[in-house]
């Protein structure tokens, strides 16, 4: 038997011509060695396959062990994959939620209700009644807040803090802004699976220097399903806002959302329902109101569902150009702007 000393020093004469020429020794290549009467037997680890340097290093050990091994001896080198281990990814935990008194979830049992429009200017509203409030925009699939305050392009830096990064989030109109917005391609869609998704809110949500709050307000995703219930169950969220329209169909949208909510499992209160587009108010009639999709469809769902209607939010003009230009609703005074004032009014007296 050749010593196994001989073998080592053989295979160190090795080096790799795409590692700075450290040998293979050094790279943690060799994976194993064998030795029997007559033959020596080596197993190359490499980190991908394809290897193009695979037919140059198997030939190059079989030429260094040739040289330093008495003739006649079988070399036989093995080869095979190891992929090189994957980091392992930051525990997110609540350390950056624990300065933050009300995380409060703006739900709505189905899409293009307004329920983006009102988590903005509610949080608005809030922060100019003197509160401290965050936004994080869940609702990935269509993240309209970088839109609707004006920071499109928004870069949020980050620090390192024990090993992870925390985000910190963008600030205006007196609240702070977290978007999946800002962190994705506005011209490309999202296509991402439940838990690729579930993982992306979490991070999000957890993974950023929140500070001081009064309010965290939670954009959440239309609908009901598993990326919700997922938030529900990691984010310890008090209860939920929904957003709906006056039209009787919503009814059975609102009762989704409001069963979500009181599930077994979730059993979280629903504060109050916001009625939005309750009537049409046109800007030169500053007085009059047009219940252009019902008239006390909120109120009757807030009875049926025995939850508060915290407020209903009429349908102006200004409500659709400050959404796209930036600037919202809740920083003039006119009759929307009064009505989400009154909106936060009512849930900080809820919420006490």
């Amino acid at each position: 038997m050749i010593p196994k000393e001989e073998i080592l020093k053989a295979l160190g004469e090795v080096k790799h011509p795409g590692m700075e020429d450290r040998s293979i020794l050094e790279l943690g290549m060799v994976d194993g060695i064998e030795q029997e009467e007559g033959k020596i037997s080596v197993t190359l680890a490499f980190p991908r396959k394809p290897d193009p340097l695979k037919n140059y290093l198997t030939g190059a050990v079989k030429a260094s062990l040739y040289r330093a091994v008495p003739g006649g001896t079988e070399i036989e080198v093995r080869t095979i994959v190891r992929e090189a281990p994957k980091p392992k990814a930051p525990e997110l935990t609540l350390d950056e939620l624990r300065n933050v008194r009300h995380i409060i979830g703006i739900a709505s049992g189905k899409g293009g209700v307004g329920k983006s429009t009102v988590a903005v200017n509610l949080a608005i509203a809030l922060a100019r009644q003197g509160f401290r409030v965050g936004l994080a925009d869940a609702d990935i699939y269509g993240p309209s807040v970088p839109l609707m305050t004006g920071t499109v392009g928004a870069v949020l830096p980050a620090e390192q803090q024990d090993g992870k990064e925390i985000i910190i989030p963008a600030e205006k109109y007196g609240v702070k802004w977290v978007s999946i917005g800002y962190f994705a391609d506005p011209s490309q869609a999202l296509i991402w699976r439940g838990p690729m998704a579930c993982g992306a809110l979490k991070q999000m949500i957890l993974q950023v220097r929140w500070g001081e709050l009064d309010y965290l307000l939670i954009d959440m995703p239309p609908g009901t399903g598993d990326i919700h219930i997922s938030l529900l169950q990691e984010i310890p969220m008090e209860g939920a806002v929904i957003v709906t329209t006056p039209q009787k169909v919503a009814l059975a949208d609102v009762e989704k959302g409001v069963d979500m909510f009181r599930n077994k499992n979730i059993n979280r209160p629903v504060f109050g329902l916001v009625e939005n587009m309750a009537w049409f108010t046109p800007a030169e009639h500053p007085d009059e109101k047009y219940y252009i999709f019902g008239k006390d469809g909120g109120a009757e769902m807030a009875k049926h569902f025995d939850i508060p209607l915290l407020a209903r939010i009429p349908l102006v003009k200004s409500i659709c150009e400050g959404g796209d230009s930036g600037v919202p609703p809740a920083l003039g005074s006119g009759p929307d702007g009064e009505a989400f004032l009154q909106l936060a009014a009512q849930l900080a007296a809820r919420m006490g």
